[in-house]
């Protein structure tokens, strides 16, 4: 047993095939780490897809304000109309200023209040739809001066709306992000009980290196790099398989969900395109997964080898 496991060292250049390439063993762990890169990519791509629409969010409803008119008694609600437009254009900061029509109102109301109904008898709150030139520039507390004269008006900045939406942005990033430590976690359990695992079903080999005089680190590294190159290719087969997975799930969606969830879809991930950033994010699993692979499947080694001894 001996001679011949000498002999199957001396033909390879003293690198014994402890994982071979080929076996269960080792095709087990490279599916488990596709696996897992893959749920890393596409976890950290959506992600990044959510912090950008988050951030596209925040700055759409930052460079707009409302300002609402309420009917009141005596008033001729076009007149206060065309005065509010009037003020807020001529504000420091504000690029242009639209009241909404009668027809866009009712239409904000059909939500609630159902379609085909004739709110035209009824005297609704009307809408001023303002764009800022800059929210930094912009003179908001002149505009809220401003429109102290007239009755019912009311402004809102969409600063408690732009607060929930970071607050919910936040906590999806906060999730996704915990999603992926747990999933490091898992792959590092997975590695180091295939470790273990490849360890006791070739002790014998590992008896004979001890047997001719290789150490505990020479051990180690032989299944750090074999460890390293089953991690290049898990984690690079895991990424490529998450790229697919957002290219087709852009194409797919506009087909496929209705037009009403593919709005909302559109409105927390944008289109699925994860660009330059989101790509290279993506690349990253494959050198991070390698890395976590080997420097696991090390120390599992060093510490198997401990305890035997």
């Amino acid at each position: 047993m001996i001679r011949q496991l000498l002999s199957q060292l001396s033909r390879r250049g003293g690198a014994a095939p402890i994982v071979p390439e080929k076996s269960v063993a080792g095709r087990t762990l490279l599916l488990l780490i596709t696996i897992m890169a893959f749920l890393s990519a596409v976890t950290l791509g959506g992600v990044l897809l959510v912090q950008k629409s988050a951030i596209a969010w925040s700055a759409d409803v930052g460079r707009e304000l409302t300002i609402q008119i309420r009917p009141a008694e005596g008033e001729v609600m076009e007149s206060n109309l065309r005065t509010v437009v009037s003020l807020a254009q001529s504000t420091p900061g504000i690029a242009a200023a639209r009241a909404l029509t009668l027809e866009e109102s009712q239409a904000l109301l059909e939500p609630w209040l159902g379609a085909g109904l004739d709110l035209s008898v009824i005297a609704i709150p009307r809408l001023v739809v303002v764009q800022l030139a800059d929210p930094v520039d912009a003179d908001i507390e002149q505009l809220q001066r401003n429109l102290q004269a007239i009755e019912g008006a009311s402004l809102d900045t969409h600063a408690a709306w732009r607060q929930q939406l970071n607050t919910m942005a936040g906590t999806m990033v906060f999730s996704g992000l915990l999603v992926l430590g747990l999933i490091g976690v898992a792959t590092v359990l997975a590695i180091v009980f295939a470790t273990r695992g490849a360890m006791a079903s070739n002790r014998e080999i590992v008896d004979v290196l001890h047997f001719i005089g290789a150490s505990n680190r020479f051990i180690a590294g032989e299944f750090q790099g074999r460890f390293l190159s089953i991690g290049l290719q898990g984690g690079l087969l895991g990424a490529v398989l998450a790229l697919l997975f957002f290219a087709l799930i852009g194409a797919a969606a506009g087909s496929v969900l209705p037009s009403e969830a593919n709005t909302q879809m559109g409105v927390l991930f944008g289109q699925f395109l994860l660009g330059w950033d989101g790509m290279v994010g993506i690349a990253l699993v494959v050198p991070v997964i390698a890395a976590l692979t080997a420097v696991t499947s090390r120390v599992t080694v060093r510490r198997y080898l401990s305890e035997a001894s």
